[in-house]
């Protein structure tokens, strides 16, 4: 029995994690909530915009950003429809037509639901790490939304993203870190 384990071709070779079995992995959880916390990094301001909030998602296609501090404000998406409230304000458009959030939305939801489908449609991704501790590298196909989101670099554990690092073109960047509830 050992001859045979030292003779096999797969003796002594890593199991390789990839985006398939990511996916798979993430596709399991079928609903969601969060907590977070975000830091924005902007070249225009002399310290980083620190925000808390919620977030939820339900697969296939729902996914909620709900921002309690500094302000009260919410994104939902269901779809390709989002909805944008702040205060008493709210406003709905289509998420095609808004392709710089679309970009962002799709990562964030496309991981969060792990549709391979999304993510392969709009996203040139690469995977490291393995189940216990992995890192998802999301940049967009599309050469005019590399101009303004140049990645989405996303980390967790098992089924549970645990922090997104959204990097732009101009040098602006966003990390949210999330803590599953």
């Amino acid at each position: 029995m050992l001859l045979a384990l030292a003779v096999s071709p797969l003796a002594g070779r890593a199991q390789v994690f990839d985006l398939a079995q990511l996916m798979r992995l993430l596709a399991q959880v079928q609903s969601g909530q969060a907590s977070f916390t975000e830091q924005r990094h902007s070249s225009v301001l002399d310290r980083p915009v620190e925000s808390t909030g919620r977030l939820s998602f339900q697969a296939p296609d729902r996914f909620t950003r709900e921002t309690l501090k500094p302000r009260s404000e919410s994104i939902s998406v269901v779809g390709n429809e989002v909805t944008l409230r702040q205060g008493s304000r709210s406003r709905t458009v289509q998420l095609d037509s808004v392709p710089e959030a679309a970009v962002i939305v799709e990562a964030i939801r496309g991981t969060l639901t792990g549709d391979r489908e999304a993510i392969d449609r709009h996203f040139e991704a690469r995977v490291g790490g393995g189940p216990d501790g992995w890192q998802l590298l999301l940049a967009p196909r599309d050469a005019g939304l590399r101009k303004l989101v140049v990645q989405v670099a996303i980390q967790g554990r098992q089924s549970a993203p645990r922090e997104i690092t959204i990097s732009m073109a101009d040098g602006d960047y966003a990390v949210m870190r999330i803590t599953p509830q």
